[in-house]
């Protein structure tokens, strides 16, 4: 099977049996989300989900989060990985939103990126998210699932492969296919000890070929 005809295959799977696949991150507005995306970062959704709802009560605004101080926001954030440095990133981004971007969520990935605490992933999930732009975020499940799948090839950095994939996956495709990802590695394509035998995609999968090769 050619790698072109592995995307085809894997792509033709989930349109029709995961047509929508959606972030499990809940927000309201592209600012929600964008606190959210930055909340997340080595962190679960779940968690990030238990902490937001009282976090956007107290700053439902960039406005009010921009005049707030790190500590403030701390307070909000305390049981998330890394808080010291997401409150300020929090304060520091919302400042930064309401001075050079009126206030609004920029949708092109190189602007996103110049806000405190966002990396080209999260960039990546703002503008295909909010702007349904043709945008791959990397993060740890879609690299290691391309990997195992045979999606992408001797990739050693998210860069490549984000580059890998946007190759072969229609444009149009890009937005949901990085949700596909995501969530195929998170509930089934884990980390540890995969769900192979409940894997409806396991005959294109590289990992799963080379798996049952050794098992022969």
């Amino acid at each position: 099977m050619t790698k072109k005809e592995r995307f085809e295959k894997i792509i033709d799977y989930f349109s029709i049996h995961h047509p929508v696949a959606e972030t499990e991150l809940h927000y309201k507005n592209p600012y929600q989300l964008l606190v959210a995306v930055i909340l997340s970062a080595q962190c679960t959704d779940k968690r990030v989900n238990m902490v937001t709802p009282s976090l956007f009560k107290a700053f439902p605004k960039p406005e009010v989060m921009a005049a707030a101080s790190s500590d403030e926001v701390f307070q909000y954030i305390r049981s998330i990985s890394y808080p010291n440095n997401k409150a300020k990133h929090l304060v520091g981004m919302a400042n930064m939103l309401i001075h050079d971007f009126k206030g609004v969520v920029p949708s092109e990935v190189n602007e996103l990126q110049k806000l405190p605490g966002v990396g080209r992933k999260t960039a990546n999930v703002i503008a295909s998210v909010v702007y349904d732009k043709p945008a791959m975020a990397v993060d740890t499940h879609v690299f290691r699932v391309s990997a195992r799948l045979g999606l992408t090839t001797n990739s050693k950095t998210p860069l490549e492969t984000e580059k890998q994939l946007i190759k072969y996956i229609p444009e149009e495709k890009v937005a949901v296919a990085h949700h596909w990802l995501i969530l195929h590695g998170r509930y089934v394509c884990i980390a540890r000890n995969p769900k192979c035998a409940e894997c409806e995609i396991s005959a294109y999968c590289k990992y799963f070929s080379s798996k049952m090769k050794k098992a022969k």
